[in-house]
């Protein structure tokens, strides 16, 4: 999961959705550094996290990798997931446009996002400026999003061409995301994650 699906997700468990955003940049135990509210939401992320890449039908897509973009699929997968959820918003959030959904999380992060460090702050001003989470559903976005994580991290330069991997098992991967997002948006109503 990545950042759309972290956040529609903390809002069906209602969750915080500053703590859910911020957690791929936090380390250590955040109830030390946030409060309990916050470090809840770290802990969901991480918990989501943990579950998705241990489930079998995850697992079962890296073998969609051609053997040079192993190492990175599981960041591409998560990256993808995304995609197919800003693709297909209306038919799984039929209740919110992706538009005002992502309106009405910006509003709440805003709220807390002074409490992150300057990282954060940059990244969550980033996303918004730039509107990625609505650009998703653009795969060319995606590759584009892929290509920009390989330049800031050399040891994962091969995620800049995983993107050929993805466009070759399209259907597969698509057909994946719905056999297992909607359960974990059911697991995520009843506060189950």
């Amino acid at each position: 999961m990545n950042f759309l699906a972290h956040l529609h997700l903390a809002k069906l468990a209602d969750s915080s959705l500053i703590g859910n955003i911020a957690a791929d940049f936090i380390r250590g135990d955040p109830y030390l550094i946030y409060c309990e509210t916050i470090a809840d939401g770290i802990m969901l992320h991480r918990r989501i996290d943990k579950m998705i890449d241990s489930l079998p039908i995850i697992k079962a897509c890296r073998h969609y990798f051609s053997s040079e973009h192993t190492r990175v699929a599981p960041i591409t997968l998560d990256i993808v997931w995304d995609h197919f959820l800003a693709l297909h918003w209306h038919t799984l959030v039929p209740t919110i446009s992706l538009r005002n959904f992502i309106m009405e999380s910006q509003k709440k992060i805003e709220l807390d996002h002074y409490v992150m460090p300057d990282q954060v702050q940059t990244f969550i001003t980033t996303l918004w400026q730039q509107n990625w989470l609505e650009r998703y559903a653009d795969l060319q976005f995606i590759a584009h999003v892929l290509q920009g994580m390989a330049q800031r991290r050399p040891k994962l330069i091969k995620l800049a061409t995983s993107i050929n991997d993805v466009e070759r098992h399209y259907i597969q991967l698509e057909t994946t995301f719905f056999a297992f997002y909607p359960e974990i948006m059911t697991l995520a109503t009843q506060k189950l994650l």
